[in-house]
């Protein structure tokens, strides 16, 4: 039985080597990088099965894709689109403090994402559903294709999480909170920002935010903070965990990696206590390198962050 079951957009991406206007730029990494394969590879690395579906283009890129996301033990669906390419996502640092991430996916092969494109039989299989609120912003047949995975997941009994994950470029803040209204109902488990569960609930603080958020329907509610640590709400009680001290490289894709760790613990049976720090640990290790998802770690990861008095290991 696949333990995690998700699906979405993932791009190609070129990451520009020096830092500073990107017309500069002469040499670039090339990658891959989408919100929902970045948390079945992570999921994955702590020992969990994973499955992603996408559309990629009939292309060099597409086939990146499959590759890597095979080469990570991912179950790999990645249907080949002979009509559209593969997305692409540009990655440049402006400065050294400003990370600056640019998407080409306007009928890109993943915006063409379809309900017919899903595997209800593993869904219904699975013992988690991860969806992000990227996908329903990319097209109409997306946004059904989620709304059919939701339900789908629903009527098996298969918890549901989501990553509001909101993309100002994709949509407004108006379209995404009134798609997040009307969804997040149905989910057992919500990850947010302080700003994104604001997009569908009205609060000051971060504890009344979270419960707010859990009102709705939620049975978790995780509030991140970034580099101030995270919240989770889970059955009336809080908790708070404090983040890893770490040197940042790169911020992007922390949120997936976090998400990723909560719920491969939550997989595991582990306390709520445990979940949340392992969920702070993968998001510190994201940050620690280029790349939205190679720094993810696996369980014999997780005690470097104790670190040597030194800083080395032997």
């Amino acid at each position: 039985m696949t333990d995690l079951v998700t699906f979405g957009e993932t791009m190609a991406l070129f990451t520009a080597r020096r830092t500073g206007p990107m017309r500069f730029a002469r040499d670039f990494d090339l990658g891959i990088g989408g919100a929902e394969s970045n948390v079945a590879i992570g999921v994955a690395r702590l020992g969990h099965g994973t499955a992603w579906t996408g559309r990629v283009g009939a292309d060099e890129f597409g086939d990146l894709i499959r590759a890597t996301l095979m080469g990570e033990g991912v179950l790999t669906h990645a249907i080949a689109d002979p009509e559209a390419p593969t997305g692409l996502m540009i990655k440049g640092r402006r400065t050294a403090d400003l990370i600056d991430v640019s998407y080409y996916r306007a009928g890109s092969a993943g915006s063409r994402l379809s309900p017919g494109d899903l595997d209800l039989d593993l869904i219904r299989s699975a013992r988690m559903l991860h969806v992000s609120a990227i996908t329903p912003a990319l097209s109409a047949s997306a946004r059904e294709t989620v709304r059919q995975a939701i339900a789908g997941a629903r009527a098996a009994g298969v918890p549901v999480s989501l990553d509001i994950n909101y993309r100002g470029r994709l949509w407004s803040p108006a379209e995404a909170g009134a798609w997040l209204r009307e969804t997040v109902g149905d989910v057992d488990v919500l990850f947010a920002t302080e700003a994104e569960g604001r997009l569908i609930a009205d609060a000051d603080g971060a504890a009344d935010l979270a419960k707010a958020l859990a009102a709705l329907g939620p049975r978790h509610v995780l509030v991140k903070f970034g580099a101030r640590g995270a919240m989770e709400l889970s059955d009336g009680e809080i908790r708070h965990a404090e983040p890893y001290q770490v040197t940042e490289v790169d911020p992007v894709g922390a949120g997936d990696a976090f998400a990723a760790g909560w719920l491969a613990d939550w997989l595991a049976g582990a306390s709520p206590d445990q979940r949340l720090r392992t969920a702070c640990a993968a998001g510190a290790f994201a940050v620690t390198s280029q790349g939205d998802w190679e720094s993810l770690p696996r369980r014999a990861d997780l005690r470097l962050l104790h670190g040597s008095a030194d800083g080395v290991t032997r």
